[in-house]
């Protein structure tokens, strides 16, 4: 891997990187409130005010931005670094939305399933039938926590299952290069799980899933991205970097970056070589070239 590069800084807890045709890159401003493009000079605009806590983010079939919203979070000033902390007392609820690029209007798709509200959607996945697989985080509060679950929706606000429940923490979200393993990474117990998929929206394998890894020590897992090879390429907390996973779970390598929080990659550029990731703490989206290029996005 070569030398990181800063792309934009100042950022209010960066994540959901989208890579864009023209170079630029969409990110969430999970603090701010917004879905943010950042510019290859490194100028920032404001897409749209999603409100509540913008989190995984991802192209659509229609050419929109999807948006999991986790419904917010009370924030943690930690000698400089931007921590998130419990639930706010401002929370109303967690959501899919949809943003059009072109106008910035943003409109909420899903709010619960099956009658069950969700509580902090997290990141998602689109497939290439053109639905998408996103996870539920769910939310802390002082004393307590939510289950949370692997769910399956359509962009269309037609339909939406939930697949797997309960999973600790899950957080990000990938598809295999053949479209039939989604992996999912549980936060707090550092573990990456797979199930393998029979149909959109469908599991073939048990609920809880085949364990690919489980990291040693104290690394909680954030999101992640597939790349080329099916390596599973999850953002690593407090161990702050990029844990490269092969399928199997036969061997893992990290990459270390410069914040406790990194929290997502994704990849663009010619070839898929470069990755962009997120460093949330500081408030920095960075790149670097990257020795397996990723896997191309159904959209």
């Amino acid at each position: 891997m070569s030398e990181i590069r800063e792309i934009a800084t100042g950022l209010e807890f960066p994540e959901g990187p989208v890579c864009l045709p023209d170079g630029s890159v969409l990110v969430v401003e999970i603090k701010r409130g917004t879905l943010s493009r950042v510019n290859p000079d490194g100028t920032v605009k404001v897409v749209a005010e999603t409100g509540g806590g913008p989190n995984g983010a991802a192209i659509g079939p229609d050419g929109a931005v999807y948006v999991c919203n986790n419904g917010g979070f009370e924030w943690i000033d930690a000698g400089g670094l931007t921590l998130p902390g419990n639930q706010p007392a401002n929370y109303t609820g967690g959501s899919i939305q949809r943003v059009d690029l072109d106008t910035g209007r943003v409109e909420t798709l899903y709010t619960e399933c099956d009658g069950h509200p969700l509580r902090g959607p997290n990141d998602l996945v689109f497939d290439s039938q053109g639905g998408f697989w996103f996870s539920d985080h769910g939310k802390m509060r002082e004393r307590d926590r939510d289950r949370g679950g692997l769910y399956y929706a359509l962009p269309d606000g037609s339909r939406i299952v939930e697949a797997v429940y309960p999973l600790d923490s899950p957080n990000g979200v990938g598809l295999s290069p053949d479209g039939k393993r989604l992996y999912a990474a549980e936060t707090h117990t550092g573990r990456v799980f797979a199930w393998d998929v029979s149909a959109p929206g469908e599991i073939a394998s048990s609920l809880r899933g085949e364990l690919v890894a489980g990291l040693p020590g104290h690394q909680l897992l954030d999101s992640l991205a597939i790349d080329a090879d099916g390596n599973v390429c999850v953002a690593t907390i407090v161990n702050g970097g990029i844990t490269i996973i092969s399928p199997d779970g036969s061997n893992i390598e990290h990459v270390a970056m410069p914040d406790p929080l990194t929290t997502n990659i994704c990849f663009g550029g010619d070839d898929l070589r470069t990755a962009y990731i997120t460093l949330s703490a500081t408030g920095k989206l960075v790149a670097a070239d990257w020795k397996t290029p990723g896997l191309a996005l159904a959209y």
